[in-house]
């Protein structure tokens, strides 16, 4: 009996047995036997969410081997992709053939059944997350039946199973409408809190992808910015020895020091930032989608993430502010924030509501719980919507009011897996 523990070490379980599915009909048969069985089955991607998501109780199905891009409609830009492959294979994939995804989130290496599955989201107050991408689903039942979602088969479902939390079936092909290729002339640069959020508005809206992140105990944060552009004479990337420096030393090797060291000490952290922040510098780049997107992220971190209507973003930010200026809890992790388009899904986090996400994180090796009460705490009446593959106390009662097609999504979990063979125990608390 094996252990299986999530990337950030927040979840552990021993399953009773894990699978390595060769093909959809053994996976079918499988789910089928564990049915009759009353054994749950769960499959478990890169394993990147921060909450019990994927915690496998039973059965832990591995997904490798259902990887690569299935098909192509060169005509329509939608492409058929295994639910086992990673972003960070399929975006050269992708490439290869002229396509892109519209939009990504600022990690790869989740796979893409994974990461649709949970919410993930990129940023562009035009763009949805991944899940709003798709245009089809391929899920096997607790039964072993195949269930096909597309826009001429069963197309009503195709709202609840883009973005299903692994609670109806397990995903084995997802149908992406692509774009063609562009880059992103990315544009990095320091500024000042009160400087961001008194100008948010046109920021977000004078831009096709804005982000920015807030230093801890300082006033300062960096925005990123990034345009599309379809001109491949533009094309200038970062020199691979500042990319390495940037993104490898400083981001991951020397942070992860840093952080290690203030975990001791930790009353130094906020002259640590204030230096930090001070030595940010403006950098530009333009690169394809895929490679500015994404960055690599090697150092263990505790993350909850929270998306508002976008309006109510600036007064959290500045009472969060406030209460970190009380050094009542200090971190070292800056503050990331995020815009996203509404859509139509079921339990997606930006459902009929333009949102704004505000994620706050804190290093593996200290206590996070103190930190993330304290947000917590501040979003009564905000109406906060968690990120499902992020960490976050609540429970169904409190997202039954948050998300109006909360019982639709449980009615067909009922009809899809009336024996709860996809469940566990995030799944029991977040759905009921």
């Amino acid at each position: 009996m094996a252990e299986w523990s999530n990337w950030a070490g927040t979840v552990t379980s021993r399953p009773e047995e894990t699978v390595m599915v060769r093909d959809v009909p053994h996976l079918q048969l499988l789910c089928e036997e564990s049915m009759l069985a009353g054994r749950r089955v769960k499959a478990v991607g890169a394993g990147h969410s921060f909450t019990g998501i994927a915690e496998p109780t039973d059965v832990l199905v591995r997904m490798d081997r259902l990887s690569g891009v299935r098909s192509v409609d060169e005509s329509t830009g939608r492409v058929w992709v295994h639910a086992g492959t990673s972003l960070h294979v399929l975006g050269p994939e992708l490439h290869r053939r002229g396509l892109a995804m519209t939009n990504l989130g600022d990690i790869d290496r989740q796979t893409i059944a994974g990461a649709v599955s949970t919410g993930t989201h990129g940023t562009g107050v035009g763009f949805t997350g991944l899940a709003g991408q798709l245009t089809g689903v391929e899920l096997v039942q607790a039964d072993g039946s195949l269930l096909r979602v597309t826009e001429t088969e069963n197309a009503e479902l195709l709202p609840a199973v883009a973005l299903s939390l692994g609670a109806l079936g397990i995903v084995t092909a997802l149908e992406i409408q692509c774009v063609p290729k562009f880059l992103l002339r990315a544009v990095e640069a320091p500024a000042s809190l009160d400087e961001v959020l008194d100008g948010i508005d046109e920021r977000v809206d004078g831009t096709d992808h804005f982000e920015f992140y807030w230093f801890p105990h300082t006033d300062r944060v960096l925005t990123k910015t990034n345009t599309r552009l379809t001109d491949e004479s533009q094309r200038a990337p970062l020199p691979a020895w500042r990319s390495r420096l940037d993104d490898d030393l400083l981001s991951n090797k020397l942070f992860g020091a840093l952080n290690k060291a203030t975990t001791r000490t930790p009353r130094i952290i906020p002259a640590m930032n204030q230096v930090s922040a001070r030595a940010l510098s403006r950098r530009e780049f333009t690169d394809w989608s895929y490679r500015v997107f994404a960055s690599e992220r090697d150092v263990v971190f505790r993350e909850t993430e929270i998306a508002i209507p976008r309006t109510a973003v600036p007064d959290l930010l500045r009472e969060l502010r406030s209460w970190l200026s009380r050094k009542v809890e200090v971190v070292t992790f800056p503050v990331e924030v995020r815009f996203a388009a509404a859509d139509d899904l079921w339990l997606s986090t930006a459902h009929e509501r333009e949102s704004g996400y505000i994620a706050i994180h804190q290093y593996a090796g200290r206590d996070h719980r103190r930190y993330f009460d304290a947000f917590w705490s501040m979003l009564d009446g905000l109406d906060a919507r968690p990120h499902w593959g992020k960490m976050h106390d609540l429970g169904a009662t409190e997202l039954r009011s948050r998300y109006p097609k909360f019982d639709d999504f449980v009615a067909l979990r009922d009809r899809l897996d009336p024996q709860r063979v996809f469940t566990n125990p995030y799944l029991d608390k977040v759905l009921g």
